[in-house]
C-alpha cells in the first residue's frame, strides 16, 4: 500500500511507533527502514522550528492523532538523519494495520525544501513562530530572573540564543567602573558551547561620537542589524578595531547587537551572530533580541544589586565577628560560613575573650534569622554578654540568666540559642571547664587519642521565652591535647535528616581528624560534615589544649 502511494508515507500503531516506512519517505528523512521501523515517531521526528525536541503537548500531528481523525497541517518540522531539519506539510487518517488493530497513515512532503541535504540546519536559518518566541521569551524570564549570579546570568543568557536564534553570542559588559569587559564569546558547535577566550577581555572605552553599532549600543543608543563591510573602513575607536578582530575571527557574516539596559544605566550589550548559509539578520529580528535583553538588563541589574550588598554584608560580618586573642596554652581556630541562599550574613557567632579574674571566655550563639536584623541582634546580645560577663564573676548560669532578661527588655532580639563557658587553670594543672547551655548543641570533646563525646551538661531553655528559670552550670577537667568545639546547628541540620544523625556524623568524624593540625582540622571537618543541602549559616570554634602556663 505505502510503495503504490508514490509520496512519502509511513504507518504507525496505536502507540505511535512507526511499523512501515515506503522508499520516498526513507530518502526524503535521510533515514533507511530500520531506523525508523520500531521508533516513536513522535520522538525521533517531531521537533520544533529551532530543532529542539517537541513538547507533546504542543505537537498538533500528536494531538491529531490521539484525536483518531482524519486531520492535515501546513508547517511542521521533522528531524532528518542528516541532522537537517525539514519543514512538512502532512496528512494523517486512520487506517487497519492487521485483523484487530488500528493504526495511523501519515503522508507528508516538504513544502519549500525537498531532499536537499543542508539547506535548512539548525543554525538561526528558521524563522520562529509566534509561539516560540513568546516561549523563548517566557522561558528567558525564568531563567534570567531565578538567579542572582551575574556570572551564571549571562551564562544562561547565552544558553537561551544558541543554537536557536544564531551561531555566535558576544556579551560585553559595562563594568561599575565603566569600563568594558568582553566577558563572553562563544560558539555553537554540534551542540555544544563552545567559548573563545582568545577573543574575550577587556575593550577600549567607549567613543562619545562614534557612529559604529556597538558603540551606539553600549551607549544605550539603539539597536543594529550589521556585517563585516561596517568594519573594513579605517577604525574609528579601539571598541571598532576589537569588532573587526571578531568578524575576522569568528566568520560571522551578518550580525544583530542590542543595547543591555537596566533601569538606570546601559549595562552592557548582546551580539548574536550567523555564518554563511544561515539567513541574514534583518531589522525584523530586533524586535526579539530587544525583549530579550530588557530581560536580561533587568537580570543582570538585580544580581549586581545582590552582589553589591553581599560585599556590604560580608564587610559588616567581618567587623561584627572578632579577632581571636593569645591565651597561653591554648590553640584556637575559628570559622563563619554563610547561608548559601541568604544575603550572606546572620545570626549565628562566636567569641572568645579575657576576663578579669585571669580566666578565658568562650562562646557560640545563633540569634533567629538570616539576614541583617539577625546580625545586629548578634552584635547586641556579644556586647552584652563580653560586658557582663567582665563585671560579673560567678558562674556561667548567671551571666546567661542575666543576658536572657536583657534580651526581653533591651534589645530587639525575638529568640536565640547561646552556650557560654568559662575556662581557667586548676590546682593539678589543668585546663577546668565550666559552662551552661541555653538551647544550644552540645559542646564536643575530642581527647589526643580519638575519643570523642558530648558534653551534655548545662542544658537550659533557649534565650528569650520570657521563662523565669533558673539555669544550671556544669563543668569538667580536660586533658591536655584535647580539642574542645562549639558550633552551630548549621554544621549538623539539614531536611530528611534528624538531628542525632547530625551529631553522630560531627562526633565521628571529630574523632578521625583529632590529630590535625588546628587549621587543617576545622576546615577538613566543615567539609565533611556540613551537609550538602544545608541553607543555614555556620559558626565555628575550636579550641586544643597544651599545657597551662
Amino acid at each position: 500500500m505505502l510503495g503504490a502511494l508514490g509520496g512519502a508515507a509511513y504507518v504507525v500503531d496505536e502507540q505511535g511507533r512507526i511499523v512501515a516506512v515506503n522508499a520516498a519517505a526513507e530518502r526524503s528523512l535521510a533515514r533507511p527502514a530500520g531506523e525508523l521501523v520500531g521508533c516513536d515517531a513522535h520522538d525521533l521526528l517531531h521537533r520544533s522550528a529551532h530543532g529542539e525536541p517537541l513538547p507533546r503537548a504542543r505537537c498538533g500531528m500528536r494531538q491529531a492523532f490521539l484525536s483518531g481523525h482524519t486531520a492535515q497541517g501546513e508547517l511542521d518540522w521533522f528531524l532528518r538523519g542528516d541532522e537537517t531539519l525539514m519543514p512538512v506539510a502532512w496528512l494523517i487518517t486512520p487506517c487497519r494495520i492487521g485483523d484487530d488493530e488500528n493504526g495511523t497513515l501519515v503522508v507528508f512532503h516538504s513544502p519549500a525544501l525537498h531532499d536537499v541535504p543542508g539547506s535548512a540546519r539548525v543554525k538561526g536559518s528558521v524563522q520562529l513562530t509566534e509561539l516560540d518566541r513568546l516561549a523563548l521569551l517566557a522561558e528567558t524570564t525564568t531563567q534570567l530572573t531565578s538567579t542572582l549570579s551575574v556570572d551564571e546570568a549571562m551564562r544562561r543568557l547565552v544558553a537561551l540564543v544558541l543554537p536557536r536564534l544564531a551561531d555566535w553570542a558576544v556579551i560585553d559588559q559595562i563594568t561599575e567602573r565603566d569600563e568594558v569587559w568582553r566577558t563572553a564569546v562563544v560558539h555553537a558547535e554540534g551542540g555544544a558551547l563552545v567559548h573563545r577566550p582568545d577573543l574575550e577581555g577587556p575593550m577600549a572605552p567607549v567613543p562619545e561620537a562614534s557612529t559604529m553599532p556597538l558603540s551606539r549600543a553600549l551607549r544605550g543608543v539603539a539597536s543594529t542589524v550589521t556585517d563585516p563591510r561596517t568594519y573594513e573602513r579605517s577604525p574609528d575607536s579601539g571598541i571598532a578595531v576589537e569588532q573587526r578582530r571578531l568578524f575576522e575571527s569568528t566568520g560571522i557574516q551578518s550580525a544583530a547587537i542590542a543595547p543591555i539596559r537596566g533601569l538606570r544605566q546601559v549595562l552592557g550589550a548582546l551580539t548574536l551572530g550567523r555564518e554563511a548559509g544561515s539567513r541574514e539578520f534583518t531589522a525584523a529580528d530586533l524586535t526579539l533580541l530587544e525583549d530579550i535583553t530588557r530581560r536580561a538588563g533587568l537580570a543582570l541589574d538585580n544580581a549586581r544589586l545582590y552582589e553589591r550588598q553581599r560585599k556590604v554584608a560580608e564587610t559588616m560580618q567581618r567587623y561584627l565577628l572578632p579577632q581571636l586573642p593569645r591565651v597561653p596554652g591554648l590553640q584556637m581556630t575559628a570559622r563563619y560560613l554563610p547561608a548559601p541562599d541568604a544575603s550572606h550574613v546572620g545570626g549565628d557567632w562566636y567569641d572568645v575573650f579575657p576576663l578579669s579574674d585571669g580566666g578565658t571566655a568562650l562562646a557560640v550563639g545563633d540569634v533567629v534569622g538570616h539576614d541583617l536584623e539577625a546580625a545586629a541582634g548578634m552584635a547586641q546580645i556579644r556586647n552584652i554578654l563580653r560586658a557582663y560577663a567582665w563585671a560579673h564573676q560567678g558562674p556561667p548560669s548567671q551571666i546567661v540568666q542575666r543576658i536572657d532578661q536583657a534580651i526581653l527588655r533591651i534589645t530587639d532580639v525575638p529568640m536565640a540559642t547561646m552556650t557560654f563557658a568559662r575556662m581557667t587553670v586548676c590546682e593539678a594543672g589543668q585546663w577546668a571547664l565550666t559552662w551552661s547551655n541555653a538551647g544550644h548543641p552540645p559542646p564536643l570533646l575530642i581527647t589526643g587519642e580519638g575519643v570523642a563525646r558530648y558534653l551534655t551538661g548545662g542544658h537550659g531553655l533557649l534565650l528569650g521565652t520570657g521563662t523565669e528559670q533558673a539555669r544550671p552550670d556544669a563543668s569538667a577537667l580536660l586533658p591536655p591535647g584535647a580539642t574542645l568545639v562549639l558550633y552551630t546547628d548549621g554544621l549538623i541540620e539539614s531536611p530528611g535528616h534528624s538531628l542525632d544523625e547530625g551529631l553522630e556524623q560531627l562526633r565521628r568524624h571529630a574523632a578521625v581528624l583529632a590529630r590535625r593540625p588546628m587549621e587543617s582540622f576545622t576546615d577538613e571537618l566543615l567539609r565533611r560534615v556540613r551537609p550538602a543541602e544545608n541553607d543555614d549559616d555556620v559558626a565555628l570554634l575550636a579550641v586544643r589544649l597544651g599545657a597551662p602556663d
